[in-house]
């Protein structure tokens, strides 16, 4: 279809109203992944990174539209284990034992993402192996634990994976090209602009930070199983964060009102 036709037709449109909005969505654990990360880094080059981390996920996004017919080729089983899985209440295999590119990457980024989560939850559990302390204030400090470099090739390996799944999912709503080019542009572009302020929000309250590495732990396992043929429908995934960041987001306000009134009370 042409460009012009594609302007005109009202089904474009609608594919590409729907198509930026699950794009946005799925970017919602890049953008998770970033933040953390690039909290680790000196306060002067975490926006840096984050731009970068963020311009490579939409290179590769971009680079991966141009080459359907090899992401195509990636949903095609390569190997197969040949074991029988136990079977579900349909008489079906629970898990697949036939394995494809695809799957190969999301089961090794569940994995790093696993590893990366926990290590994370070990280091923000023990403060003194982390560089972590109180200043003169009495206020929380930390060291950077991670350079420049070394932020940019973890990034690079998760938005391999999340690019994958997210031109996967593309492909599977359009078939208009033009279409999936705009819909990755235009939520890349919304990344780029809510990244700052998450991350700073991530950086103001400590107990976001294990809430965000519960959301990558459950990620990481929603990766391994969906590379092993469970699929676990996304709505339930993110409905169960929007729970979990609505029940934080209750605690901060509960905090901020003690905080508030303790305050006041000091002053008569």
């Amino acid at each position: 279809m042409s460009i012009m036709a594609l302007i005109t037709d009202p089904a474009a449109w609608a594919a590409l109203a729907t198509l930026i909005v699950m794009e946005v969505v799925l970017g919602i654990d890049n953008l998770i992944f970033i933040s953390l990360l690039s909290n680790k880094l000196p306060e002067d080059q975490r926006a840096r990174v984050r731009r970068v981390g963020i311009g490579l996920a939409l290179i590769l996004r971009l680079a991966l539209l141009s080459t359907i017919a090899w992401i195509a080729q990636m949903v095609v089983p390569v190997f197969d284990l040949g074991l029988a899985g136990a079977l579900d209440t349909h008489g079906e295999p629970s898990f697949e034992t036939a394995f494809s590119i695809r799957d190969l990457i999301l089961i090794a980024g569940g994995v790093f993402l696993l590893w990366k989560a926990t290590s994370e939850i070990h280091h923000s559990m023990d403060p003194a192996e982390s560089g972590e302390g109180l200043d003169e204030e009495g206020n929380k400090k930390g060291r950077a634990v991670m350079s420049f470099g070394a932020a940019i090739v973890q990034i690079l390996l998760l938005d391999m994976v999340f690019s994958i799944d997210s031109i996967l999912t593309a492909v599977g709503m359009t078939d208009d090209l033009p279409v999936m080019f705009v819909a990755v542009i235009v939520a890349v572009g919304v990344m780029l602009f809510a990244a700052t302020p998450l991350a700073d929000f991530i950086a103001r309250n400590p107990t976001v930070v294990m809430l965000a590495l519960g959301f990558l732990l459950m990620i990481g396992m929603v990766l391994i199983a969906d590379g092993f043929g469970v699929h676990v429908p996304k709505g339930y995934i993110y409905s169960a964060m929007a729970f979990s960041a609505g029940v934080e987001t209750l605690n901060i306000l509960s905090r901020k009102a003690r905080e508030r009134k303790r305050a006041g009370g000091g002053g008569h």
